[in-house]
C-alpha cells in the first residue's frame, strides 16, 4: 500500500484541526519557527492558531508534499511519529507556504512553517 492514502491524509488533517482548535499546539525547533514567523510577518502568540486553521482548511491530498510512506520524526518529543508535509496557498501571508506537522496523542506538533522555497 502506498501510504499515506487519501483517507489517511483526510483523517490526519481532521485530527490536526481538532488539536489546533483545542489549543493542543506544540512547536518543535522553536528558534527556527520563530525566525520563519518573523520572515512571514506573523506573531506566534497572536496569530498562529488562526494561521494553522487557515492552512489546514486549505489542505488536501492534492497539497501533500511529504514522503510516501511519511517521513519519521527524529526529534525526541515525537520520535518515530509520521510527519505530514503540505504546500498551501495562504491568503493571509500572500503566497504559498510549506508546513510539516505530526499528530501524537491528540496533540499537534508543528515541525516547520515557512515560505515555499521551490
Amino acid at each position: 500500500m502506498n501510504r499515506p492514502s487519501h483517507k489517511e491524509l483526510s483523517s490526519k488533517i481532521k485530527q490536526a484541526k481538532a488539536a489546533v482548535e483545542n489549543g493542543n499546539i506544540h512547536l518543535l525547533n522553536l528558534p527556527v519557527i520563530l525566525a520563519d514567523a518573523d520572515e512571514l510577518g506573523y506573531l506566534i502568540d497572536e496569530q498562529l492558531e488562526c494561521l494553522l486553521l487557515e492552512l489546514l482548511d486549505g489542505s488536501s491530498q492534492d497539497n501533500y508534499t511529504g514522503g510516501r510512506p511519511p517521513q519519521k520524526s527524529y526529534q525526541q518529543v515525537v520520535q518515530g511519529a509520521d510527519l505530514f508535509a503540505f504546500v498551501v496557498e495562504a491568503p493571509s501571508l500572500n503566497g504559498a507556504v510549506y508546513y510539516k506537522f505530526s499528530i501524537v496523542e491528540g496533540s499537534f506538533y508543528l515541525v516547520s512553517l515557512h515560505r515555499d522555497r521551490k
